[in-house]
């Protein structure tokens, strides 16, 4: 019997299995510094400390999107391994922000499930919790993803697709303990922009460009033990190419956004999320967003915008996200709509 793990195909998955994923994982200062070398990052929170503590968080967090990544790279031996590709995400929130000295676990439950016509692959959908070690909840989430059947003879599953919230509601947002903006430094932000000074509705060009590499975004899905065939092994996709891990343009748009919302510190949650198009090294990717939503909150000083972040290949000045067939305008790589929190 072979002691190696050939991962999960398509018709190992049955509904309600519960997966505790392996290899818990401890963030640490190392984390913050390479993220902050592969993606260019400059959220005044993450970046300094003296700048949390001074909107009441005193324990330093790291990026919102580094708890994200090593809690999502948990699942991938299991769910994704043999992945064709990670479709979505939804229902995502941040209960809590990650410190260095945190250590993660992960676990996720099977919640859908729904076999291709082609009878090569199916939609796995699961809900993953991640913890800290002190067993509190501090993220999870909703995806789905495409995963190849091992053999395309055996029996399709009844197809369950679970019905998923279109968006977080701003009552179920999660607002750092102690978070407080009414003192608020917006010169050492970077930006003067606040919460009213958006509008719904509202484009935002970005502007700022970052290519793609083989290394850096490699590099990257190794920081996040993400084991994915198809970003290492170019045996893994018919065309040879290695599919840059979508995490990785959701953080470097993410990154290039600080230009135009730069007061956008924290994310409270994921309420959407479309890989929309395969990304490769030599790609360049640009960023635009929508305003689509403002909400109050209860903490001081701190209100809540719901933005649609997309990723481009190229950039885009009109911002066209589809076109009159509704379909993606071509070159967008990524439609994410997701809550940041912001001074008032």
């Amino acid at each position: 019997m072979s002691k190696t793990n050939p991962g999960n195909f398509f018709e190992d998955f049955t509904l309600g299995q519960v997966i505790q994923h392996a290899t818990p994982r401890t963030i640490t200062e190392g984390d913050r510094a390479v993220y902050g070398s592969l993606y260019p990052t400059r959220f005044a929170v993450p970046s300094s400390a003296a700048f949390a503590a001074s909107v009441g968080l005193d324990a330093h967090p790291v990026e919102d999107l580094i708890g994200f990544h090593v809690a999502f790279g948990k699942t991938v031996p299991d769910v994704s391994l043999n992945a064709v590709a990670n479709l979505g995400y939804a229902e995502c929130r941040f209960h809590a922000p990650i410190v260095p000295g945190d250590t993660i676990s992960t676990s996720s439950e099977v919640i859908g499930l729904k076999q291709n016509s082609n009878g090569k692959s199916g939609v796995v959908y699961v809900r993953s919790t991640a913890t800290n070690q002190r067993d509190e909840v501090v993220l999870d989430w909703a995806r789905w993803v495409m995963v190849h059947k091992r053999d395309a003879e055996a029996a399709a599953p009844e197809t369950v697709i679970p019905e998923l919230a279109p968006f977080v509601a701003p009552e179920h947002l999660v607002v750092p303990q102690g978070l407080d903006f009414t003192g608020y430094d917006f010169v050492a932000a970077g930006e003067p922009h606040r919460f009213d000074d958006y509008e719904v509705g509202e484009r935002i060009d970005h502007v700022d460009g970052v290519t793609l590499t083989a290394s850096e975004h490699q590099q990257a899905t190794r920081l996040w033990q993400n084991t994915a065939k198809v970003h290492f092994n170019v045996e893994a996709r018919p065309d040879g190419n290695n599919l840059v891990y979508g995490g990785h343009v959701i953080s470097l748009a993410r990154a290039l956004s600080f230009n135009g919302l730069a007061n956008a510190q924290l994310i409270a949650a994921i309420n959407a999320g479309a890989h929309t198009s395969p990304a490769f090294a030599g790609d360049t990717i640009y960023a635009w967003s929508e305003v689509l939503d403002k909400a109050e909150t209860s903490a001081p000083g701190v209100g809540a915008l719901r933005l649609r972040l997309v990723a481009t290949k190229g950039r885009d000045e009109s911002m066209t996200l589809r076109g009159e067939d509704g379909t993606y305008a071509p070159g967008v790589l990524l439609d994410l709509d997701y809550w940041v929190l912001v001074p008032r």
